[in-house]
């Protein structure tokens, strides 16, 4: 495997099992809206396309229709909220510290493509102690573009000082699959996150169901 080869993943449901504390946030807006929890069973795939559309996605349950400023003020209270309780029980997922190591062992660098926030992104992996991990950590606000728009793989690969032409991207859902297809990458699909398509019928180059199986994956996608 060349050193030049970067692994660039997405956050919530690949890297890290947030959904207890977004949804926990989500719930809190919802709540002070008078309006009902919702269970964790079924709000955890409507995370992936940042707060603003958790939130939409949240209302959308209960028929609440929203202003933009009302919609403006909520991802607002809701980001607030988040941000003072991110890794309360957010948790890296099972086998990610020991895949990295094997990967990084062989010559691979890491960066992450998220729909979150950078700020937030950046918070969460540091609370984590994972920041360290990543040549670069970018966001929806980062460059202005959120996947599945290539632009922003592209300028988070240039960032992390890969190639593309030697990046694998990893992810858990159809923005994930859709922005490596847009940039001509490879892309290995996570079984554990959130969707609300299953990531088996996006058709990822290959599917894993514990991250003890992505240096295996990794490797499976090597360039002849």
């Amino acid at each position: 495997m060349t050193s030049s080869r970067l692994i660039v993943f997405d956050l919530d449901g690949t890297l890290v099992d947030t959904a207890p504390d977004l949804i926990s946030a989500l719930n809190y807006v919802l709540e002070r809206e008078g309006i009902a929890p919702l269970p964790m069973s079924s709000a955890r795939n409507m995370i992936g396309a940042g707060a603003r559309k958790l939130l939409e996605r949240g209302l959308e349950v209960d028929g609440r229709a929203v202003s933009v400023g009302d919609l403006d003020r909520l991802t607002r209270d809701f980001v607030a909220y988040y941000g003072d309780h991110i890794a309360e029980g957010s948790r890296p997922f099972e086998g990610l510290d020991a895949a990295l190591d094997d990967l990084e062992a062989q010559g691979c660098r890491f960066a992450v493509c998220t729909n979150k926030l950078e700020w937030l992104s950046k918070r969460l992996l540091d609370e984590l102690d994972l920041s360290k991990r990543f040549a670069a950590i970018c966001g929806a606000d980062t460059f202005g573009v959120a996947k599945p728009d290539p632009v922003i793989l592209q300028q988070t690969v240039a960032r992390a000082g890969g190639q593309v032409a030697t990046t694998v991207m990893v992810g858990d859902a159809g923005p994930d699959v859709g922005v490596a297809r847009r940039t001509g990458v490879p892309v290995i699909g996570v079984s554990f996150g959130y969707t609300d398509v299953p990531i088996a019928d996006l058709k990822p180059d290959r599917l894993i169901d514990h991250m003890r199986d992505l240096p295996g994956a990794v490797n499976s996608l090597r360039k002849p």
